[in-house]
């Protein structure tokens, strides 16, 4: 009557990634953190500078105040200051980022908020084209 879970869907819940640290709702965190490829989520306020390799969350109610450093950042929360993001910043519907942004990517769903200065980062210029005069 009910067929087992196939092994895609086995696959595809494995393949999220865990979460290494939490910041529980209603913690409040000032300093440095560096979370090296680790990923973080953030549902309390933090008051500093956030620097990792890996995804950080800020959740409905999260709060930044400071620089962000990040791979993947996804803000469903708020953060005001600085956010350097390597590869994808998702804004979405509840998020707000306010401040100076460099990213790759970024992806603001309806309803997400983003003000101040956004750059775009630039990804590596290719190579020149090989000279192809032909003297004799």
């Amino acid at each position: 009557m009910f067929n087992p879970p196939s092994n895609a869907n086995k696959k595809s819940a494995a393949s999220i990634d865990p979460i290494h640290t939490l910041l529980g709702k209603g913690t409040f965190f000032q300093g440095d953190v560096h979370l090296g490829l680790n990923s973080l989520r953030i549902e309390g306020t933090v008051e500093g500078t956030l620097t990792g390799e890996g995804e950080i969350t800020v959740a409905p109610g999260g709060l930044v105040k400071g620089t962000v450093h990040a791979k993947h950042l996804i803000v469903s929360g708020r953060i005001e200051g600085v956010v350097k993001v390597q590869q994808c910043l998702e804004i979405h519907g509840t998020g707000w980022v306010e401040g100076e942004i460099e990213t790759g990517v970024l992806v603001v769903d309806e309803g997400g908020t983003l003000l101040g200065h956004c750059v775009r980062r630039s990804s590596p210029e290719p190579p020149a084209p090989a000279s192809t005069d032909a003297t004799a």
